[in-house]
Order: C-alpha cells, then sequence, then structure tokens
C-alpha cells in the first residue's frame, strides 16, 4: 500500500461496482494503475472505511476521482459529501471493456472503474449534484410519474371490471372515471346491485358530503345511470369483483390525492412560495427558496407546473453543466446518432444512453405545445407532411424546445412566442 508521505503526491482513481449489500473498490494511480482491491459493507461503517482508506493515499480529496455506474443512491452522496471527484458512467461502456468473453464479474468491474478513472483522456464527466430544491424536485417529479402510470393501469382495469359487473357505473362516469365523485361512489358502492338499493335521500346526502355543486341532480344522474337496460350480468361474479372494485377506488383516491398535493409543492418549488387567490399566482415569491430559472421553465407553451417540475428536477440548477444545447438534448436522448460504416449510414433515432426522465418529460411537452404555440405546430405539420411518423416528429419538435430552453437559460430570461417567431422567420428567410 502506498503513503502520502512516500514522496510527491499522486492523483488517486477509485472504481466501485455496487450493489445493494456491498461494493467492490479497486484503487490505483497513474505511475502503478490499479494498486489494490477490497469490498466493504453498505453501511456508515464500510462507507466510513473507504473514505478513510483513500484519504490516507490522497490527502486532498479534491483530487480522488470515483467512477460508478450510477449518478444516484446514498453512496453517491456520501462520496460528494467527502469532497469527491464522483464521475458516474453508463454500464455499457464498462461492458465493452470486459475482453472478448464479457463476462460479468464485480472485482473485474470495479477494476476497469478504476482504470477509467485514472484515464484522463475518457472524456468523462464530473458529476454535479442536485441541490436541496433540485433534488426535490426531481424526486417529487419522478413519484408524479410513476404514480401516474399506476393511475393509468388501475384505471384500466377498473374499467374492464366494470364493463362486465357494474355498467350502470360507466354511464355515470361518462368519460372522466377518475373523478373524484365516482370514485368515492364506487368505494361507498362497489356493485350495482347495492347501488340499486341506495335510496334518494342517500344519494342526496353522499353528493352533499363529497361537497358535489348540485345534490339533486347527482341524484338524478344516478337514477338515469341504472334505468339504462343492460345485458344481464353473473350474480356470482358481481360478488366477486365488488372488492377489487372498491379496493381499486381507494388506491386510485390516495393516487389523486398524492397527486394534487405533489402539484403544489411543484409550484412552491418553482416559484418560491404557493400559488393562491383565483388568478394563482404567489403573492410574496422568496427568491432563496425557488428553483433557479423556475420562472422560465413556466414561461414556455405547454409547461404547467407539473411537467414544468419534471423537466426541472432532472435538467438540474447547474445549467452551465452543458456547454451547449446539443449536450442537453444528447442527456434527454433527443439528439439522433449517425452511424456511418462504408456505404451504409444509418440513423438512430433514439440515443440508448440518455435520462428517460428527462426524455419522457420533453416528449409529453413537446406534443403538449402543439395547441399552444403556432410555431411548433407548423413545425410538426411540416414534419409530417414530409413523411415523418408523428413520434418522429415530436422527437424532433423536442429537440427544438430543449435547444431553445438552453438559451433562455443560459442568458437568464422568459420564452417570448413572438421574438422567437421572429427570430425564425429571419432564419428562414421569411418576411416579417
Amino acid at each position: 500500500m502506498l503513503s502520502a508521505a512516500e514522496g510527491e503526491r499522486t492523483v488517486l482513481g477509485i472504481g466501485i461496482d455496487w450493489a445493494e449489500e456491498f461494493h467492490d473498490v479497486a484503487f490505483g494511480t497513474v505511475e502503478k494503475g490499479v494498486i489494490e482491491q477490497f469490498r466493504i459493507e453498505h453501511g456508515p461503517s464500510g462507507v466510513a472505511t473507504l473514505i478513510e482508506r483513500a484519504l490516507r493515499l490522497e490527502p486532498d480529496p479534491a483530487e480522488i476521482r470515483v467512477v460508478l455506474e450510477t449518478r444516484h443512491g446514498l453512496l453517491v452522496e456520501a462520496l460528494i459529501d467527502a469532497g469527491f471527484a464522483v464521475v458516474p458512467v453508463n454500464p455499457d461502456l464498462v461492458a465493452r471493456r470486459r475482453g472478448p468473453a464479457r463476462k460479468k464479474d464485480d472485482a473485474e468491474d470495479a477494476r476497469i472503474c478504476c482504470l477509467l478513472a485514472l484515464d484522463r483522456h475518457a472524456m468523462l464527466k464530473t458529476l454535479i449534484p442536485h441541490g436541496d430544491i433540485g433534488g426535490e424536485l426531481r424526486a417529487i417529479g419522478r413519484d408524479d410519474e410513476r404514480a401516474a402510470r399506476d393511475q393509468r393501469r388501475l384505471l384500466n382495469r377498473l374499467r374492464a371490471d366494470l364493463q362486465t359487473t357494474y355498467p350502470a357505473a360507466l354511464t355515470l362516469a361518462g368519460s372522466d372515471l377518475g373523478a373524484p365523485t365516482v370514485l368515492r361512489l364506487l368505494e361507498r358502492w362497489p356493485s350495482q346491485p347495492e347501488l340499486a338499493e341506495a335510496s334518494r335521500e342517500d344519494l342526496v346526502a353522499f353528493a352533499r358530503a363529497g361537497r358535489h355543486g348540485w345534490p339533486d341532480r347527482f341524484a338524478d344522474q344516478v337514477e338515469h345511470a341504472l334505468a339504462v337496460p343492460g345485458l344481464p350480468t353473473r350474480d356470482y361474479l358481481v360478488r366477486a369483483k365488488a372488492a377489487g372494485i372498491r379496493l381499486a377506488a381507494v388506491q386510485l383516491l390516495a393516487l389523486h390525492d398524492a397527486r394534487r398535493g405533489w402539484e403544489k409543492r411543484m409550484a412552491e418549488l418553482l416559484l418560491g412560495g404557493p400559488r393562491s387567490g383565483r388568478d394563482h399566482t404567489v403573492k410574496e415569491p422568496d427568491p432563496g427558496k425557488a428553483f433557479p430559472g423556475g420562472d422560465i421553465y413556466l414561461s414556455f407553451p405547454g409547461l404547467g407546473d407539473r411537467l414544468a417540475a419534471r423537466v426541472a428536477g432532472e435538467i438540474g440548477e447547474h445549467i452551465a453543466q452543458f456547454d451547449t444545447p446539443n449536450a442537453q438534448q444528447c442527456y434527454a436522448g433527443r439528439a439522433p446518432v449517425t452511424r456511418r460504416s462504408g456505404k451504409n449510414d444509418f440513423v438512430v433515432a433514439r440515443r440508448l444512453a440518455h435520462n428517460r426522465y428527462l426524455g419522457d418529460a420533453v416528449h409529453q411537452w413537446a406534443f403538449c405545445s402543439l395547441t399552444r404555440s403556432g410555431w411548433a405546430r407548423e413545425f410538426y405539420d411540416t414534419k409530417i407532411t414530409t413523411g415523418k411518423s408523428h413520434h418522429a416528429a415530436i422527437r424532433a419538435l423536442g429537440n427544438r424546445w430543449l435547444e431553445i430552453l438552453w438559451h433562455c437559460l443560459t442568458k437568464g430570461v422568459a420564452y417570448d412566442e413572438n421574438i422567437h417567431v421572429t427570430n425564425r422567420n429571419r432564419a428562414l428567410g421569411r418576411a416579417a
């Protein structure tokens, strides 16, 4: 083992192959390559041992470069807090260096990561961690995105059950099966026979308890839905599905309440204070509690509180980590990849190594902007006219939105549709 007192200081490279219960670690220097390999437990004592042994070899934490195959987690945060330069890499990069057999081995992967840490020509970027506001915004945005998928899954399953056992509920819900009033009704009366036994007084009282604006009209709608003729249903199937219908309604109500709370918190983090009043504005924003550039994100068409928070949380507070708009586009997976070999010229529409959460959010943003931005709709229609598919046109539009976002964030100015259209017409050689 080398000592810091054995001569001049050397830069220390660390490679880590992480896991849930333990981590394989490799230490190395530029002069000698990999000098030591060991395993630590995933916990305070194991991480403390890693940091202590690293500082024994290199007292300056800024001269310690750590390469591992993730950019999130408690291990990454502990290494950043220790002052180490953390460099996350894609697992495919490590897999390509395993050799001809490409056999997975934890110790070997740690050794490869250590060699990458020592290679100053690998063009790997040091991780710039999120701040408290950005970290919370990213965590809430990801939870909200997962909750949205759970909502769609539960709604599809609930609709399938109602079609076979509870057609009156579908008639009553119309196109909004996820409405809280409908879900509370299914929680209270999870089968059509139970709803048919409810009196009009029960229905009116239920609507008033749920703060429905027109309790009597709601009772009339329920009676009308029950009176619609339908195919007969099996009694045993109705009994069997009642508990599942109630469970789905309870879960959907919980998801609805959670997402509403998250949306309010997203707006508060973006603008530095809660929205209030009929105009839904922040009366006294606190810049110190606002995400940097939060108002810039919200100035873009198609970005509401929820979607703007998802995009901002994934990009982070430090827009300077993206040297060019293309760097940000590559991070989101929007920039196409061209592969040429001989006479073959193949364009990969979507990058494999990218931030999936940011890519999905940008794709949704581009779609939402079609009805809110004139030039975006024109851009999309032009792509469709040239033979592009819907998703290809949306990807191209999202790529363009990211370019505009990068310029607005680096210059600290809000998006203005008129200014962009003027610049766009000038670039295309059109008359004003």
